[in-house]
């Protein structure tokens, strides 16, 4: 006798709500990029990124408590730390260069994280590294010189930063995909929230500068819609595979040339355009490629005799 094959579970099969989620991720994240944008480079970069990550504490206080209750590893504790310093680092060259280069164009080198992530994921964590996906990285890395043009247009300190900052960034994930095995989640944001805010603290004590009421304001705003973003994105990983939520990304490049154009009088420039698409469209296919691959090395399901 031959048993049904078991109905599946609610899973990724929902495309459409994944898209939206994404969507809404976009637009979230899009107005942290608008919001410190705005507020410029008259507070120093470092005030700036930690009295947003101050804020954050407000939303992971639950996870906080859940952390006094846990009982580590030293190793698990030292990964929390080194985590935390790499997005410090990270978060404090991208309030840099969000306040001093077009909202475009941060966003546009923003997207080589995930090229770094796969780099690093090749030379560091041993997964493979085939010349598929190698022949991707060099198309996202002739996507961010379409973006420089470097001996073309004039690069300038921001630019700089932002680069400096996906390399950071994507180091920082790199250290979370092995904490994700180790701890929970929510526990793993809150860590990170507590680290960068201490290791922020001493460089914004060094250039503080007094603040109105309005930019405090302001900045518990970005820490409101950062999380709204991360909670959009996880929502639509949830919903549906990377290989249909990840070509909506480019969609935050379209939002902030339209904002930067609309709010701040910025040009809109198509070699920045282009340049984005190239990076999101190599990530894309690995993204398709590795799905493919996973597909091919799980076995079909096949019904059990009884």
């Amino acid at each position: 006798m031959r048993a049904k094959t078991p109905i599946p579970v609610e899973g990724l099969d929902r495309p459409v709500q994944g898209v939206l989620w994404m969507l809404a991720m976009t637009l979230s994240f899009t107005a942290v990029n608008v919001i410190v944008h705005w507020l410029g480079s008259d507070l120093p970069a470092a005030q700036t990124s930690f009295i947003r990550f101050l804020w954050g504490w407000i939303f992971v206080a639950p996870a906080l408590w859940k952390i006094t209750q846990s009982r580590f590893a030293p190793r698990i504790w030292a990964l929390f730390g080194l985590r935390g310093v790499l997005q410090g680092i990270a978060v404090l060259m991208w309030f840099f260069a969000m306040a001093r280069i077009p909202i475009a164009d941060v966003t546009a080198i923003g997207y080589l994280n995930p090229i770094v992530v796969t780099i690093g994921g090749a030379l560091l964590l041993g997964e493979g590294f085939a010349w598929r996906r190698g022949l991707a990285i060099g198309i996202a890395v002739i996507g961010a010189l379409v973006i420089l043009r470097p001996g073309v247009r004039e690069i300038m300190p921001g630019h700089v930063a932002q680069l400096g900052a996906a390399l950071f960034f994507g180091i920082s994930y790199l250290v979370m995909k092995r904490l994700s095995g180790l701890a929970p989640a929510s526990v793993i944001v809150a860590m990170m929230t507590v680290v960068v805010t201490l290791f922020l603290a001493p460089f914004a004590w060094l250039v503080w500068k007094p603040m109105t009421l309005s930019e405090n304001l302001w900045l518990a705003a970005t820490a409101l819609f950062a999380t709204l973003g991360h909670y959009c994105m996880t929502r639509a990983f949830a919903c549906a595979p990377l290989t249909v939520t990840q070509p909506v990304v480019f969609l935050q490049l379209v939002w902030a040339s339209t904002a930067g154009f609309l709010l701040f009088g910025e040009a809109v420039d198509p070699w920045v355009i282009l340049g984005g698409a190239m990076i999101i469209g190599a990530i894309s296919y690995m993204t398709w490629r590795e799905a493919q691959i996973k597909r091919r090395a799980t076995p079909a399901p096949v019904e059990t005799k009884v």
